[in-house]
């Protein structure tokens, strides 16, 4: 399966899970409840994993965690924020570089209609 085709995956069940929850939550529970539904789909999922970083040939762990890595191809970050900004984008670019990935979603719970909380993020590898 491609990124493109885990990442709709993806965002179908972040949209039932913002469906159901609504916005106004903490990160952590809409994190478990996306973990769930994305698991229940039948993809793998890993959560808090944990993302070290390399430093003139050491390995440092800084304590960096991506949110969940979709089949080991798309990560997510998951927010529950009044607006995405730039410090988000970053975060999730430099997961991306860190981990050698192509496609991350950012997704904030905390909208109305879960659309306008949603941004892709291409690493250009």
């Amino acid at each position: 399966m491609i990124e493109n085709e885990i990442s709709n995956k993806i965002i179908s069940s972040a949209i039932k899970v913002h469906s159901k929850l609504g916005p106004g939550l903490l990160e952590s529970a809409y994190q478990e409840c996306l973990f769930y539904a994305i698991s229940k789909d039948g993809l793998k999922v890993e959560k808090e994993k944990p993302m070290p970083l390399i430093y003139e040939e050491v390995k440092l762990e800084c304590g960096y965690r991506i949110d969940l890595v979709i089949e080991n191809k798309v990560i997510v970050e998951v927010k529950s924020v009044e607006a995405i900004n730039d410090i988000h984008l970053a975060q999730t670019l430099t997961y991306l570089k860190l981990g050698n990935y192509k496609l991350g979603l950012l997704i904030n719970f905390n909208v109305s209609l879960l659309k306008h909380g949603i941004k892709r993020v291409v690493n250009r590898l």
